[in-house]
Order: C-alpha cells, then structure tokens, then sequence
C-alpha cells in the first residue's frame, strides 16, 4: 500500500470517528454566535449573560432571563398575570397561537409587569419576551403597559421598560394600533405627575412600540447592537426609502443622531440603572 493511500484512509477513519463522537453530545453543549461565527461553550455563554466573549454580540434574553440581571432577588411581584388575549377579529389560527405560545413559555402575554426594588430602589418594572409571538403589540400589552404607569402614579413610583418588539400585533387590527396612543398618553399622564420612566432596549425595539411608549422616556438606554428603528431594512425598501443611511436601525446610529442617551453592554445596564435612579432621588427600600 502507498503511504498516500495510508494517510488517506487513516484520514477518512479519523473523520467517521470525530463524527461519531459528535453525535453522542447532548445537544445545546455549544452555541453558534450568529455575528462572528465563534462556537461558543453554552454553559460559558449564560455566565457571561448570553454575551458572545469574541464579539461581544449580544443574544436576545428570556423575561426571566432579563429580570435576573434587572431586579433585585426575589424582589419582584408580578401584576396582572391573569390579563388574557382574545381573538376579537376571529383570526385565523391566531388563539391557537397564543394557547402554543402560552404552553411553550407559560405566559400569556410577551408584556410581564410588577413591582420590584433595583438596587434596594422601589420601581415598577416591565419586561418583553420577544419569544412570545414576537413580543407584538396587542390589547393585552398595552392595556398592561397603562397598568404599570397607572400602579406607578398611585405608588408614586418611577417606572423602567426592558423592552423588545417588532411591532403591533397584525391580528388585532385598530385594537392593537390604538394601544400606542394609550400607552403613550399614559406616559404623559405619569410624566405631569413628576415621575421618572427609563426605557431600556434591546433587540429589536421596533415599529409601534418604537413609536409610542418605549421612546418617550426621561433616559433611554440601549444595548450594544440592537435594532431600533421604526420600520427595518426590508421595509425601508419595500417603501422606496432610497437614501438609507447605512446602520440606520443600530442603536449605535440612534446615539449618535440623539435618539438614546447611552448605550451599554449588558453587564454595565443594572449599575447604570441604580445611579441614575440614586440621582433622581428614588428612596432606598435598604436604607436604615
């Protein structure tokens, strides 16, 4: 036998065996980094809060996932859990949808709300699961979103929104366009009465939450990377908006062109969070 044919078998036995030996890995043992193309340990990732080491490309959080990292332990109290979407237009499909989506996540709605401390500082707190139906927009949402900015005049207390959308809920017609009225005049309601709302975004913050509520804030923070914008590159297009600045939808662009405040990495959002509620004068639930 040739030394080239040799090496060539050795090769091709080498190459079943490395495949053998991948298939008996559990999967979910690694993760894929969609920016930059570094597999990364899965393990390793969630212990740098799903922040790619390589790239810093910043994978999208779970509700829980983001209350976590946001609210003190055990700090929170969850309000109006029991809010539950209808199908008012009798959408095709669309209960079927929900009931899936309620099954695989055990939420009813992408919108969760409460009260919780940050940095022992009382706030209401809101956050988006963008896995739930794609954190869109409908009745439920923005009737939660009225919620937390109504419970936060009573308690007179500021309120802070991780947010994440793509946009109204297409299932509810009007019903779901209205709500960016409805939460955007709850917004003003709370700002008259002289109370802080941070807004917190994340990929992606887009359409009808981008133009309503999520954008009125007192501070505006984004994470590094995250599509903001009102419509996406796909749509820009299809709309013949011909002159796209490049990056248009990046939260980097929208600090640069005034529309957020600051843009920080994950790790960096809850200490920024706690100053800047310390500086608003918000009382310290840890205070002797």
């Amino acid at each position: 036998m040739s030394l080239d044919r040799w090496v060539r078998r050795k090769s091709k036995a080498a190459g079943k065996a490395a495949r053998k030996h991948l298939d008996t890995l559990p999967d979910g043992l690694w993760t894929k980094c969609p920016k930059c193309g570094e597999i990364l340990f899965s393990k390793e990732l969630v212990r740098n809060l799903k922040v790619c080491n390589k790239c810093s490309y910043h994978f999208r959080l779970g509700w829980e996932e983001r209350l976590a990292i946001t609210a003190d332990d055990d700090s929170f109290v969850e309000m109006d859990a029991d809010l539950v979407t209808v199908n008012p237009l009798d959408f095709p499909e669309y209960s079927e949808k929900i009931a899936q989506d309620t099954a695989d996540l055990g939420i009813n709605d992408p919108m969760i709300t409460g009260t919780a401390t940050i940095g022992g500082h009382p706030v209401v707190l809101g956050i988006a699961d963008f896995a739930f139906r794609g954190a869109s927009m409908g009745s439920v949402y923005g009737e939660k979103v009225v919620r937390a900015f109504e419970r936060a005049m009573q308690e007179r207390l500021p309120v802070v929104m991780v947010n994440a959308s793509g946009g109204a809920r297409m299932q509810e017609g009007l019903l779901s366009l209205m709500q960016m009225a409805k939460t955007s005049a709850s917004v003003a309601q709370h700002d008259r009465a002289g109370l802080m709302y941070i807004s917190v975004l994340t990929d992606p913050t887009t359409a009808g939450v981008h133009a309503s509520y999520a954008m009125l804030a007192d501070v505006i923070v984004a994470e590094p990377g995250a599509l903001i914008g009102f419509a996406g590159e796909r749509v820009a297009a299809q709309a013949q908006v011909l002159k796209r600045p490049p990056g248009f939808q990046s939260a980097e662009f929208q600090l640069e062109h005034g529309m957020v405040d600051i843009v920080l990495s994950r790790r960096e959002i809850k200490d920024t969070l706690v100053k800047v509620l310390a500086v608003a004068g918000i009382g310290d639930t840890n205070a002797a």
